[in-house]
Order: C-alpha cells, then sequence, then structure tokens
C-alpha cells in the first residue's frame, strides 16, 4: 500500500508525501547489470530486429562482457567529460552496449535525435550540439545514412564507430573493434571510481524554443528513479518484465525509465522497430503478435491505432491481453473512446480490465517522468 500524507496550503497548494521510506539504491546502474549477469546470465536482457528482420538476443551475461571491453577501448582513447560519446542512431542493441560500455568506464555518453541528423537539411542544432560537447567518439549503427550529417559535424579529432554500412568519406572503426578489446584492471578502476554524482549521460530537449540544451543524468538519479517505480508498481518484483518498447532512447521515457526497468529489475526489452503511424504501427503490431509484454508503454495516438488493429485482430489481443499488467500513457490525454475501447478489448480477451496510467512531465529532460494516481485518474478527472 502506497500510504501518503497530504498537506493543504492556504493558497491551494496540495502537498503529497509517501510515508514509506524509499529503500536503498545503487551506485550505478553497472550494478545491477552486473548483478543479473551473476544471477540470470543467459536471460536475454535485449533483442532488436535485427538488420534481416529477425530477433537479435543479447543476454546479461553477453552485454557485461561486451561493455567491459568497449569500456577498455573508451579509456584507452582518454575519453572523459569533456570529450564524450554521442550516438547519432536510434534504439539497438549496439547503441545499447555502447552506452553501458560508457557507464562502466564514467564516461558520460549523449543519445541524440536521429532527426538531427537524418532530416534536417542544415545539421543546425547537430552543429549546436557538437559545440557544446566536443565530443571523442561518435557512433551510427548504419554510417551511410548520417554521412550528411558527418559532413557538417566531424573534426580529426573525433573518432567515428560504426557497426554497419560505412559512412562515404568518412573513415570508420567497425563496432566489432571495439568488442575486442580485452579488458583490464583499468576497467574495474574506472567502474569503482563511479559515484552517484557521476554524470551517466547528457539528454538534449527539444530545442523548440530555442537550440537544444544539455541536461545532465546522474547515476543518483537513474538509479533512485528505478527504486522509486519498483516501490510503485511492487509487480515488478514478483517476476522479470518483459517490454515491447518503441520509445526513443534520446528521450528520458525510453531511455532512462524503460530500459532502466528492464536491467533494474532483471527484465528483457525488445526494441520496437514501429512507431505510431500509419507505416509504422504495422510493425509494431507485428511485433506485439509474438511478445506479449508485463507493462506497455505508448503516447495516446499509439494507443488510438494499436485499439484499432486490437479490434480485429485475434492473434494481436490474445497475445497483448495475456499477461500485461499495466498500460501507461504520457505526452497527452488519452481519449476516452480509446480508453473505453482498451478496457472493453481486455475484458473481452482476460476476464478483467487492465491498469491504464498516466506519465507526466518532460519526456527529454526529466530524470524522473512517472506519476500516477491511486485510484487511477480517468480521462477528464483530476487526480493527484
Amino acid at each position: 500500500e502506497l500510504a501518503v500524507d497530504m498537506e493543504r496550503r492556504a493558497d491551494g497548494t496540495m502537498l503529497v508525501r509517501p510515508c514509506q521510506a524509499l529503500e536503498a539504491y545503487p551506485r550505478s546502474i553497472i550494478d545491477r547489470l552486473d548483478h543479473w549477469a551473476a544471477t540470470a546470465p543467459d536471460r536475454p536482457v535485449l533483442a532488436d530486429r535485427g538488420p534481416e528482420g529477425n530477433w537479435r538476443h543479447c543476454s546479461y551475461g553477453e552485454a557485461r562482457a561486451q561493455s567491459r571491453a568497449i569500456a577498455q577501448y573508451l579509456l584507452d582513447l582518454g575519453l572523459s567529460a569533456e570529450r564524450p560519446v554521442v550516438i547519432l542512431s536510434g534504439n539497438g542493441i549496439e547503441h545499447a552496449l555502447l552506452a553501458l560500455g560508457c557507464m562502466t568506464a564514467g564516461i558520460p555518453f549523449a543519445p541524440v535525435s536521429p532527426a538531427y541528423s537524418l532530416v534536417s537539411k542544415d545539421h543546425a542544432k547537430l552543429k549546436h550540439i557538437f559545440s557544446l560537447l566536443t565530443p571523442g567518439l561518435v557512433f551510427a549503427a548504419e554510417g551511410a545514412p548520417f554521412a550528411g550529417a558527418l559532413d557538417a559535424v566531424m573534426q580529426p579529432d573525433m573518432r567515428l564507430v560504426v557497426a554497419r554500412e560505412p559512412a562515404p568519406g568518412h573513415a570508420s572503426t567497425p563496432f566489432a573493434e571495439m568488442l575486442a578489446a580485452q579488458p583490464t584492471e583499468a576497467v574495474d578502476r574506472a567502474n569503482a571510481a563511479v559515484g552517484g554524482d557521476t554524470v551517466a549521460k547528457f539528454l538534449f530537449t527539444s530545442g523548440s524554443t530555442g537550440m537544444p540544451k544539455a541536461v545532465i543524468n546522474t547515476q543518483s538519479m537513474i538509479c533512485c528513479n528505478q527504486v522509486m517505480i519498483a516501490t510503485a508498481l511492487a509487480f515488478l518484483r514478483d517476476e522479470p518484465p518483459v517490454m515491447v518498447d518503441w520509445l526513443p532512447w534520446n528521450h528520458t521515457a525510453g531511455g532512462n525509465h524503460n530500459i532502466g526497468i528492464a536491467i533494474h529489475n532483471g527484465g528483457t526489452l525488445y526494441i520496437d522497430d514501429g512507431a505510431p503511424t500509419p507505416a509504422g504501427i504495422a510493425r509494431t503490431v507485428r511485433n506485439l503478435e509474438e511478445i506479449a509484454p508485463t507493462l506497455y508503454f505508448n503516447v495516446p495516438k499509439g494507443y488510438e491505432m494499436l485499439s484499432e488493429h486490437l479490434t480485429t485482430n485475434d492473434r494481436l489481443r490474445e497475445t497483448f491481453f495475456s499477461r500485461v499488467k499495466l498500460l501507461q500513457y504520457a505526452g497527452a490525454g488519452l481519449a476516452q473512446h480509446v480508453w473505453d475501447a482498451l478496457e472493453r478489448l481486455a475484458r473481452e480477451t482476460i476476464g478483467e480490465k487492465v491498469m491504464i496510467i498516466t506519465g507526466y512531465g518532460s519526456t527529454e529532460t526529466a530524470p524522473f517522468a512517472f506519476t500516477t494516481t491511486w485510484p487511477v485518474a480517468r480521462p477528464g478527472e483530476v487526480g493527484l
């Protein structure tokens, strides 16, 4: 039970404080990776659709070993907060391994919106980010699509790493070379030096009111967040969570909240290569036909599009509702007809409703973008 104390002030402000003290949280999210690598080394932590379109899996044991190799490679380059890592491409196993390698070594990284490279014509925001960070290493899973952006920002002292498709006109290091590095005691020393105030990453605001601003995310922010979530959503401790998720890792919802839930609780995140668009929803449906999540996150438009497919696709509906315990949305209000459809479809499929909650706050900057109402507020109702 999440008991709270509520204080009502004369100006109408209501302050709500939990009665339960927050449990101790890890020094670093890498401590949780190490824990699960020791206790469940063969369990997948991540899966994505590889270049051939089939699921690729990365276990906890593999993720730990490969992130330590990457950490050694980064340390050998002499990277630091003054020369961090910039990740240009979107969600993927290589992206995650590089991020974990950075955090193992205590070297900040910045996942940047791919739109700044692939959609922008003048690359102004990307140039601004590079001028702020002065990166020492730049990563793109597929180099060729980013060639134009690389032309605009790469400098001679920056190392370019690609997993596939080298970018024309740019010398690059294969991602496999990072994985081939042999970890030494330097990795252990660097990891031991990581503390709660160590900068894990720089997340950038959207730049909708100007140029993007770098927001520091520390290890304490990330780890405290995960203990808060596991306290509020106690079912996460009953079994390893499974998620099918597309939310971009250059935002805190996808890159801290969701992937953090998987790693902190020993779960698996299946990276959804779809999106809430007419073309992308078909890929999301395909993934959800194959993988049954235990909790699910999306934006209201995504739920609206998904509910239409759930209504007509028996396989999707039966798989999706088979073990899901929570549906969470954020970014806008959930339309009443969509909420009603999700409740009706759940009752028809499994005989009961599924909890629906909302998350508030900026999905770009805040290290914690989770808020719940108890009882859960319906659309149009006011919750605490």
